[in-house]
């Protein structure tokens, strides 16, 4: 069997995640007859099965007697809990306790050389950082939501996530690392924010993967020296938007000085045109801390414009220009090929899957995008699961297509359960039971 077969498969994967957990020490369960084990495996699945709610969810369960066999077969699952039952025991869960299989994960593909082909500037993983909402309300709320008071007295309760994803210029697939909450902490009485959720993630990136060559790209709001002095101190490389309307400062010190410029067209008539300055102050307050200034304009040959700017601690030349510039604008790719992707093909992320008392918000979120992941590894990796999603045709296509066959069939694997979708050749005939693999 090979190492992709074995490790990066969806079979592989949860294998991966399922080790990962029984490595952690969840807090002791009374009374029940549900183990920790199997009430995250079937949060787990609702993503991988991408179920548009967990109502859903249980009313499958109840309705389709293949479900909770399938749950078993493909997801491990002894005996799956009530959809109550899941939201209580995952509620006292610490996200936190899901970060080792990002970790693991990630590992696996460094072993099997899969990103390789993700190495960028002298040998760097861009990762591309940003934040997104993930629940507001005026009514629901738990002990770590933050909260907004209007000025006509309301209370509005939410939550925000903090992403990380490893992205390239030319691969449209992403891999997202553990997300970091934005929540209240225990006891906390003051809204947490980006910037403080930066740090935590930062620093655990840096503790997980202490000799990763890192390039953090991340839009205007992080051009600030705190937030650069901590990217210095965790030995991470960076490319970050500047505007001239929040960096006065920096702009009105470039105007004055001579800039390097570098122009090039490509085949298609794209017109690139770039300027770029050394050892510029960042702003009057921080006016030892130095960065180099890149500002690049596109036109398309339609005529349409668009113009970019950026810090940066590379030396900026005219043989990297050109990718620093790439490199810079890879940072979209959290936005469109992930939060977009979680919004709009079936990950259902702006649905409420239970909000809970204390956690249940974020280790719902941790758990689809563990699901996300593990697709995305998936379609980078396994040629079954590219073959399947190739015959159907959409990303959303092939989850209707697995929630339909695990509603009529037991399978033994997704690595039957892709083949049987994306290869008619090998679908085998029907029993007296039924579509039954294995």
């Amino acid at each position: 069997m090979s190492f992709i077969r074995k490790y990066l498969s969806a079979d592989g994967l949860l294998n991966i995640v399922k080790h990962g957990l029984y490595r952690e020490k969840f807090k002791e369960i009374k009374n029940t007859d549900y183990s920790w084990h199997d009430c995250i495996m079937s949060g787990l699945a609702v993503f991988g099965f991408k179920m548009p709610s967990l109502l859903q969810f249980e009313k499958d369960k109840a309705a389709e007697p293949f479900i909770r066999r399938n749950l078993r077969t493909l997801y491990g699952v002894d005996k799956a809990p009530s959809d109550t039952c899941m939201r209580e025991r995952l509620d006292v869960v610490v996200p936190q306790q899901l970060r080792r299989p990002f970790k693991q994960i990630f590992s696996y593909l460094q072993r099997g050389k899969a990103l390789e082909k993700y190495r960028y500037l002298d040998g760097h993983y861009i990762i591309s950082i940003d934040g997104t909402g993930q629940y507001s309300s005026e009514k629901v709320h738990c002990e770590c939501c933050c909260e907004k008071h209007h000025r006509n007295g309301h209370i509005e309760y939410y939550h925000q996530m903090l992403g990380a994803v490893l992205v390239h210029p030319e691969h449209r697939e992403v891999i997202p690392l553990a997300p970091e909450p934005i929540v209240k902490g225990d006891g906390s009485t003051k809204n947490d924010c980006e910037r403080n959720a930066s740090k935590r993630l930062l620093s655990d990136l840096r503790r997980e993967h202490p000799h990763l060559k890192v390039l953090i790209v991340e839009d205007g709001l992080a051009a600030n020296f705190p937030h650069l002095s901590l990217l210095d101190a965790l030995n991470m490389n960076y490319i970050i938007g500047v505007k001239a309307g929040d960096h006065a400062y920096l702009f009105d010190w470039i105007k004055d000085l001579k800039s390097t410029t570098h122009n090039q067209t490509d085949e298609d008539g794209t017109q690139h045109k770039f300027r770029y300055y050394d050892n510029v102050p960042l702003n009057d307050a921080n006016h030892d801390y130095r960065v180099n200034v890149l500002e690049y304009w596109e036109t398309k040959k339609s005529g349409k414009r668009q113009y970019f700017s950026w810090v940066t601690k590379f030396s900026i030349s005219e043989k990297n220009v050109y990718q620093i510039m790439r490199a810079g604008r890879s940072r979209w790719r959290i936005e469109n090929e992930t939060f977009n992707t979680l919004k709009n093909q079936g990950y259902n992320f702006e649905h409420n899957y239970g909000h809970g008392y204390k956690n249940l918000c974020s280790v719902m979120t941790m758990l689809m995008m563990l699901a996300f992941l593990i697709d995305q590894v998936q379609q980078l990796c396994c040629k079954v699961y590219q073959k399947a999603r190739k015959h159907v045709g959409t990303l959303r296509g092939l989850f209707e297509k697995v929630r339909h066959r695990i509603d009529i069939a037991v399978w033994d694997s997704w690595y039957h359960l892709y083949t049987f979708i994306g290869d008619v050749s090998a679908r085998p005939p029907p029993d007296e039971k039924g579509w039954l693999i294995g």
